[in-house]
């Protein structure tokens, strides 16, 4: 699977492991060490998620059986929302210690507002920038080599830029034929933010879908494939979750097939505004 070079010049795989709601030591073991065989090598994590120290642990172990090193795999968190601001530096530092790692490839804001705050509280932005510039310098320290946020609008994203030392290295949302965010998409292109893309599989629902069962069966991929190469395709990461091992090595078999431009296009034409997730507009 291709990487994508990062505004920092580091590589990023454009195919992760997401590790959402997967919890246990012996489960995350179980999905690390499936994902590790069957070729991946980026994974995405959060405090939030409550299972770093778990994925860190099991990492110590996976990567000597794999044969692979730390330098080898792309490690991903995030800071939580009631960690915002003043406790963000802090609360990073965590993450680092709980993945018991030098350094994280990439550590996101993960969402734009504080916990406990009403979405339309003004102090979001204020918690933002001190957020953001607690990250500047971790990244400064080495403790993470690229940084980057989750779920923030354009808006959010113009008043990142306006006032950062660092730009953000990716941006990760809601993304998929329902949620087609082309201004989003456009605008991260143009600054040099590299978009990746979560819930690729409207957590699970739209493989249901007859359109895309009918797309699957003209590439004879399964619907998930077709999901996530319609992302890969467009230059958007992805990375699907899941703890069955067939899945798990299904959704990496991306690179070996392309859609075509119809096929693109009939996808992305079921664009309908549909949140499965998070929805960050009404964050001030």
């Amino acid at each position: 699977m291709e990487n994508v070079t990062l505004n920092t010049g580091n590589q990023m795989p454009l195919v992760g492991f997401g590790t959402f709601r997967i919890q246990g030591y012996e489960v995350i073991y179980q999905c690390l060490d499936a994902a590790l065989q069957h070729g991946y090598r980026s994974f995405d994590t959060a405090t939030v998620y409550n299972n770093e120290a778990d994925m860190g642990r099991a990492l110590k172990v996976l990567l000597p059986k794999h044969g692979l090193t730390r330098q080898d795999i792309f490690i991903t968190s995030k800071l939580a929302p009631k960690d915002h601001g003043q406790d963000a530096e802090a609360a990073g530092l965590r993450s680092l210690a709980a993945l018991d790692c030098d350094y994280l490839d990439l550590y996101l804001i993960h969402w734009p507002g504080k916990q406990g705050w009403k979405r339309e509280d003004l102090r979001n932005r204020e918690s933002r920038r001190q957020s953001w510039e607690s990250l500047e310098k971790l990244k400064q320290a080495g403790s993470f080599r690229a940084i980057g946020v989750s779920n923030y609008t354009v808006d959010h994203l113009k008043e990142l830029l306006a006032g950062c030392q660092v730009h953000p290295a990716v941006l990760q949302v809601e993304y998929h034929p329902l949620l087609v965010q082309l201004d989003l998409l456009h605008f991260c292109q143009e600054a040099g933010i590299h978009l990746q893309a979560y819930s690729s599989l409207g957590v699970g629902t739209l493989v249901q879908r007859d359109e895309i069962k009918r797309v699957a069966e003209r590439c004879r991929r399964t619907p998930a494939q077709v999901l996530l190469r319609w992302a890969v395709q467009q230059g958007i990461g992805v990375i699907p979750k899941s703890t069955s091992p067939a899945h798990i090595a299904e959704n990496f078999q991306l690179s070996d097939f392309a859609l075509s431009a119809p096929d693109v296009e009939e996808l992305s034409k079921l664009h309908s505004d549909t949140h499965y997730c998070w929805d960050p507009t009404t964050v001030a």
